[in-house]
């Protein structure tokens, strides 16, 4: 068995560029109290692009502006280049305002993203969530066993699932197991980086969110989707804390009976 390498990955290899002719635009906009004072302040992404039409952004900045004072502050992601970049507002540590939650997606083959959420503590705003914290802490190693099984190890959960790869058919099966179902040689996949961080309304009254955390599980190469591991966090009071692990598979085609 083998740990994912995701703490060795480097999430600026796949999509990063310089531009040194581009252009600082507005990204994104989202209006809330974000200060907790209770009146809304303005937040902005910013970043540079090639054009207005370009999907690209390199040195990504997040712009506050207080809707009291008209006073701003910024903060800068440490990876902040890359595709798609959007502000989520919301409360995700139970602090009666919102929170921000910054997503930018890699554009890379294997689907990565970086996310980021800053809160506001003590008169500044403090990083809660780092993408690539939750990459390194979380460990998985993928085993396949005789009879078309595959065990997804949560070590750091110290949870096992057991996936039935029976329905990929003959021509994917026959790669790897003998006829009668046993394995042909050791094999194993991977549990890829952070993909999706979704807000998921945890109390609609008070508007709490939870996040779902959504990692693929591949086979022998990127193509290979297995399934997916998916975590609902939620705030614990000094960090986001796993409340359940769960693993999906895609549906296959029904076999009628008839």
């Amino acid at each position: 068995m083998k740990f994912n390498t995701s703490d060795k990955y480097n999430p600026l290899s796949e999509s990063y560029h310089i531009n040194y002719r581009s252009t600082t635009y507005l990204l994104d906009v989202k209006v809330g109290d974000v200060t907790g004072d209770g009146i809304n302040d303005t937040v902005s992404l910013y970043g540079k692009k090639e054009s207005s039409s370009d999907i690209f952004a390199e040195t990504i900045t997040v712009l506050i502006k207080d809707g009291v004072t008209g006073n701003t502050q910024t903060i800068t992601p440490k990876f902040n280049s890359g595709y798609n970049p959007t502000i989520f507002l919301g409360d995700f540590t139970k602090s009666g305002f919102c929170d921000i939650k910054i997503s930018i997606d890699s554009g890379g083959s294997g689907g990565y993203g970086f996310f980021y959420i800053y809160s506001y503590r003590d008169n500044t705003f403090k990083e809660t969530f780092n993408f690539d914290n939750f990459n390194r802490k979380y460990k998985y190693t993928i085993d396949y066993n005789d009879l078309y099984k595959v065990n997804v190890n949560a070590v750091t959960l110290n949870k096992l699932f057991t996936l039935d790869i029976s329905y990929k058919g003959y021509e994917y099966l026959s790669q790897y197991y003998y006829k009668n179902g046993k394995l042909k040689k050791p094999l194993e996949g991977e549990v890829l980086a952070l993909s999706l961080l979704i807000p998921i309304v945890d109390n609609a009254t008070l508007s709490i969110y939870n996040l779902l955390a959504f990692q693929r599980i591949i086979g022998t190469n990127n193509s290979d989707t297995l399934g997916y591991v998916q975590n609902l966090l939620s705030w614990g009071g000094q960090t986001f804390n796993v409340l359940n692990t769960f693993v999906a598979i895609q549906g296959s085609s029904l076999i009628s009976p008839y």
